[in-house]
Formats: C-alpha cells, sequence, structure tokens
C-alpha cells in the first residue's frame, strides 16, 4: 500500500502524522464542523472523480456561519486541496472524504469566540465502497432518541458533537435487531434516519421530511429529487411526515453520501409494501449509481474530476 497523507494545519502530512492535542477545544466540547464527501472511479475515463464536491464545501461554510466558527479556507482552496490529497493518496476505488473545520485552541471553557481564537481546516480520506449492506434491503425500527432541536443543536449544520444523537439511536437500533432506525422530532413527526434522509413512494410520488423538521438539507436528497423530476417524471413532495405513515408507504428508502441509496424493505417489523425492493427505488438506485461514475452525461457537473 502506498503512503497515505492527510492535510492539517496548512500542510499534507502522513496521515499517522496527522494529530490534535488532547487540549483540542473541539476534541472537548465537540466544537467542530464537517462534511463527508465520496470520491468514485469513472470506469470510461480510468480516472476519480468527487461528488458534488463545490455543494459540500458551500454546506460547510454554512455549518461554520451556524454555530460561529470562521472557515480559514474558500471553496476552491479547498477543493485544490481535496483534489490534490486524492493525488498523493493515489486513490482508484471509491473513497470516502472527511473535511472538519474544528476550534483549534488550546484551552478550557465551551465559549466559541474569544480573543485570539483559531479554527483550522483538516481532511483526510479512506476506501470506502459500501457503508451498509443493501443488496436486499434494510429492515428499520424508530428509534426511542428523538432529533435535536434547531433551537437546541441544528441538525441543518453537521456539527461534529450532535453525532452523539445518532450514535445514540443507531446503538440501540443494532441493540434491538434493526439494521437503522428512523428519529422523530419532539413534536413526534418523522425527521430522518439515524444520519440520513428518507424517503417514501406513495401513490407513484415521492414525499420527504421538510427541512423544517430537524433534517440535514442533503445533498444526495437534492440529487435524488432531481433525477427522479428528470429521468422518471416523479414529483416529490417535501412535508411533515407522521410515524405512521411508515407503515402504509409502497416502498422507502434511505439517501446520504456513506450510505447512496439504501432500500427500505421494514419498518417496526412491518413490512414496506411487499418486503422487497420496490421498482421506484430500484430505477432510483441504478440512475445514481449511474450519475456517480459518470455514466449519465448530463450530470457531469456533479463530478470534479482528478
Amino acid at each position: 500500500m502506498t503512503s497515505q497523507y492527510a492535510y492539517i494545519r496548512g500542510t499534507f502530512v502522513p496521515l499517522e502524522d496527522a494529530t490534535i492535542s488532547v487540549r483540542t477545544h473541539a476534541f472537548l466540547y465537540g466544537t467542530a464542523v464537517f462534511e463527508g464527501i465520496k470520491a468514485y472511479w469513472l470506469p470510461e475515463e480510468n480516472r476519480m472523480a468527487a461528488f458534488r464536491l463545490k455543494e459540500h464545501y458551500q454546506r460547510l461554510i454554512q455549518s461554520c456561519r451556524i454555530i460561529g466558527l470562521q472557515h480559514p479556507l474558500d471553496v476552491d482552496t479547498m477543493i485544490s486541496i481535496t483534489t490534490d490529497l486524492l493525488h498523493r493518496n493515489q486513490c482508484n476505488s471509491a473513497t470516502y472524504l472527511r473535511p472538519i473545520i474544528y476550534k483549534s485552541d488550546l484551552r478550557i471553557g465551551p465559549i466559541l469566540k474569544v480573543p485570539h481564537t483559531h479554527d483550522d481546516f483538516c481532511l483526510f480520506s479512506v476506501p470506502m465502497d459500501g457503508y451498509l449492506d443493501t443488496s436486499n434491503g434494510i429492515k428499520v425500527g424508530v428509534s426511542s432518541w428523538r432529533r435535536l432541536d434547531d433551537n437546541a443543536i441544528p441538525a441543518r449544520a453537521k456539527v461534529n458533537g450532535a453525532y452523539v444523537n445518532t450514535a445514540l439511536a443507531k446503538t440501540d437500533g443494532y441493540a434491538s435487531g434493526f439494521d437503522d432506525v428512523v428519529v422523530l422530532t419532539n413534536e413526534g413527526h418523522v425527521a430522518e434516519g439515524s444520519a440520513m434522509n428518507l424517503f417514501l413512494v406513495r401513490d407513484g410520488k415521492l414525499i420527504t421530511s421538510s427541512i423544517t423538521d430537524n433534517i440535514l438539507e442533503g445533498i444526495t436528497r437534492s440529487s435524488i429529487i432531481e433525477l427522479a423530476a428528470k429521468e422518471l417524471g416523479l414529483e416529490t413532495v417535501s412535508r411533515t411526515i407522521d410515524r405512521t405513515e411508515l407503515y402504509i408507504a409502497d416502498e422507502a428508502f434511505f439517501v446520504g453520501t456513506a450510505t447512496e441509496l439504501a432500500p427500505i424493505t421494514s419498518f417496526d417489523h412491518r413490512p414496506v409494501g411487499d418486503g422487497t425492493i420496490g421498482e421506484i427505488t430500484k430505477k432510483l438506485r441504478d440512475l445514481y449509481s449511474k450519475a456517480v461514475q459518470g455514466l449519465l452525461p448530463d450530470y457531469h457537473h456533479w463530478l470534479t474530476k482528478v
């Protein structure tokens, strides 16, 4: 295996040297924001490409604005560092990229803004073909843990510390025999999966939770909405979803950068439709897979080629 590198404190370093102090503010208080980005091998071009790289870094900066971090680099610079890292690590298969902007001060005290404060950007990559085995669909339960509220720790921002909420929900789901979970808002409406957006299919339409129901404004989510409309002529309705709608959906699936598109075959031990992967879900999964691999020319603008 070739030497692997990461980017931290303004330079590329060997991966094993990309470390932080135990006194780092972000480690002590979770004061960091991140993105999950996927890069893919393009079989027809024999090169790598990162999927919707610009949109991910724009969202990273939005997360900074929400919690009060200063982004030390602009979007174009972060894109350049990312493509450079993919080159340096000689990536030639599906790769997960994790950029983080974090409070790098070595101090005690949770306040984000103090005199002479510092925020840093770091980035590393790991090979990742699939986050879940979704070939036969996944079994999902409704978690007893509620999604964080916008006025507590906003789900609209990818805040590192907020993912304790995800960890609690997903861990309990696994212990109960589920592959993943749906989390509800404090009002009892459907938010999303543990770390993925949710879509239902009812009467030939896609339904997904409103962006005001404490969800991440997913980039994969917006990609699926566009593919559904342009390639399949399907309307997507974004609205509040009740828990019991899960049980009467014709089809259902999660979407996210790491997960891609994960068909759901049951909710709370109740089969979705006939308990197999639905036709619309299959078509969208196939379209998304082709788009990220550069096999749909109309969507090449989604790819930053390396």
